[in-house]
């Protein structure tokens, strides 16, 4: 959407395709940090008429419930996806951006300098093609992705749910082979977004049990879920969420948001990456578009680009998630930001980018 509303604003035809129609949910932490600000507000895409929540310390517990606080320097914003990716989509039409909805992307050929997409019966010729279908999708088995042939042990959980908890305050919390994010969002409502490993759900006949008999055990979560309002009727799922390397171009298909890599939740960035990414992408594909950069350049620039804004963040953040899921290595961490603040926001800034 990012890319798409960038795009358009340089008179450059899109077309976007997208399976379902906005608004819907998606599984995200919903938080986005303060560096994408300059970016969103100089190219109008922040939506200035929302009251959102200026989040700017961290609370992090361990399995059994030992905490520590950290103060964020840069902060961040809460918004969730379904009010943000519709503001953007309201943003796009405007703009002039062709949406196909309710239409699922299945092929994607390249041949003679040109891609021919396919999606239901219809098929479409484009000079470009930006992949932007998040952390996995059939589009990743029609272009063989590597990652994809690896089974991935992590699913995502989220809900939005109304509770007491401070509107400055991003927390998380451990719990066996896993950890959950709650943090503010508009309207005063919170997203609680948790990673956990299939093997936590295999063990027990339901999400809801699974909670009861696991995440219960951190004393902070069991009072999370045992005293807040929960919004939706059932929670939004992922399977399968891999933080395996995955390349930002393939197929000459250029990547975009996870599609072209995902740092893991607990660093609360993912969002903001993709935000970089598009803008990244954005001008040179503009650049493309105005015979300033060939094919070649155009692929060599992006992924030149995307390592040396990512990749460093994207290991940083593998490195970091061994500390998290159990529970002697989470009371390792929460010591480790008691005793040690100035390593601690070392660590958390090997996560974060410069605003753009």
């Amino acid at each position: 959407m990012i890319c798409a509303n960038c795009l358009a604003e340089k008179n450059i035809s899109v077309t976007l395709i997208e399976k379902k129609a906005y608004p819907f949910h998606r599984v995200c932490g919903e938080y986005i940090s303060n560096e994408t600000l300059p970016f969103l507000k100089s190219n109008h895409l922040f939506p200035e008429e929302l009251t959102l929540p200026k989040i700017n310390r961290f609370q992090l517990t361990s399995v059994n419930g030992r905490d520590a606080h950290l103060p964020l320097d840069l902060g961040g914003f809460g918004i969730s996806r379904y009010t943000f990716d519709h503001f953007l989509y309201q943003k796009a039409i405007k703009r002039g951006v062709n949406f196909i909805l309710n239409t699922e992307a299945a092929n994607i050929q390249f041949a003679d300098n040109q891609f021919q997409v396919k999606a239901n019966s219809t098929i479409y010729s484009s000079k470009l093609v930006i992949g932007s279908f998040g952390k996995r999708s059939r589009m990743d088995i029609s272009l063989d992705r590597n990652f994809i042939r690896k089974r991935s042990p992590y699913a995502g959980v989220k809900y939005h749910i109304r509770t007491d908890h401070p509107a400055d305050l991003i927390s998380l919390h451990n719990f066996k082979d896993g950890y959950c994010g709650l943090s503010q969002i508009e309207e005063g409502k919170y997203t609680l977004c948790y990673l956990t490993h299939r093997n936590n759900l295999k063990k027990f006949g339901s999400i809801k049990e699974m909670e009861e008999k696991v995440l219960y055990k951190n004393p902070f979560l069991k009072t999370v879920f045992q005293n807040s309002e929960f919004l939706f009727e059932r929670p939004e799922v992922i399977n399968e969420i891999s933080f395996a390397t995955k390349s930002p171009i393939e197929n000459h298909v250029l990547m975009a948001g996870d599609a072209s890599g995902m740092i893991t939740p607990l660093c609360g960035n993912g969002m903001a990456m993709a935000i970089h990414s598009a803008k990244i992408l954005s001008e040179l594909v503009v650049d493309f578009v105005n015979g300033k950069l060939t094919r070649s350049q155009l692929e060599t620039s992006y992924s030149t680009s995307w390592n040396s804004n990512f990749a460093r963040r994207l290991w940083a953040g593998r490195q970091i998630q061994r500390l998290f899921g159990n529970e002697w290595s989470s009371n390792l961490a929460v010591n480790l930001m008691r005793k040690s603040k100035p390593v601690a926001e070392f660590i958390i800034s090997q996560t974060h980018g410069a605003p753009f």
